[in-house]
């Protein structure tokens, strides 16, 4: 778990909205609309998501994402692994056996065991693990719903609402063939 990108945000941001829209499917381009972030982003992130079994596509004009498991069963931690891939906090290159007084061969007093400074961030990558572990996705959804006013869940639905209706308008209006078509 190295430097946590962008992505990461990005990634719990559109999952929020996942967990409001229930069974409807929401595209990540109307996610990325939405909150104002890169279509492309997106585009990258949500196939990782997809694949940890946290997000699961469906297809067609009114496709796109839902969630792939209850939210209460999403962890901060499996979409941090999903997005980032399972890295290191650290990357200890053991130098405390490079010190120029010990010459070409370092004692064994200074290289045994575990370095000191790794051990101190092995600690703190097992303590951010264990926090994002134990943040879900439903309690993070809980606790943004008390913040906002009820009428911005509605305007958001609305919005989505529209962009689905929309979507299915243009199909309707032109057809397989690009052609219009009576609607």
């Amino acid at each position: 778990m190295a430097h946590l990108t962008v992505n990461v945000e990005y990634g719990i941001h559109c999952l929020l909205w996942l967990v409001h829209s229930g069974d409807t499917p929401v595209s990540s381009r109307d996610l990325a609309d939405l909150q104002g972030i890169s279509h492309s982003l997106l585009a990258k992130i949500f196939p990782k998501l997809e694949k940890a079994g946290i997000v699961r596509a469906a297809e067609g004009v009114r496709g796109g994402y839902v969630l792939g498991r209850p939210a209460a069963e999403i962890s901060f931690l499996q979409i941090v692994d999903a997005i980032e891939g399972r890295k290191p906090l650290f990357d200890c290159q053991e130098i405390r056996g490079r010190c120029a007084v010990f010459g070409n061969v370092p004692p064994d007093w200074a290289t045994g065991g575990v370095c000191a400074v790794h051990a101190v961030m092995l600690r703190a990558e097992k303590a951010m693990r264990d926090t994002l572990a134990r943040q879900s996705l439903a309690a993070l959804s809980e606790a943004l719903d008390d913040k906002a006013p009820p009428e911005f869940g509605i305007e958001v639905g609305t919005w989505l609402g529209a962009r689905l209706a929309d979507r299915g308008r243009k199909l309707r209006t032109t057809g397989t063939s690009g052609r219009e078509v009576e609607a």
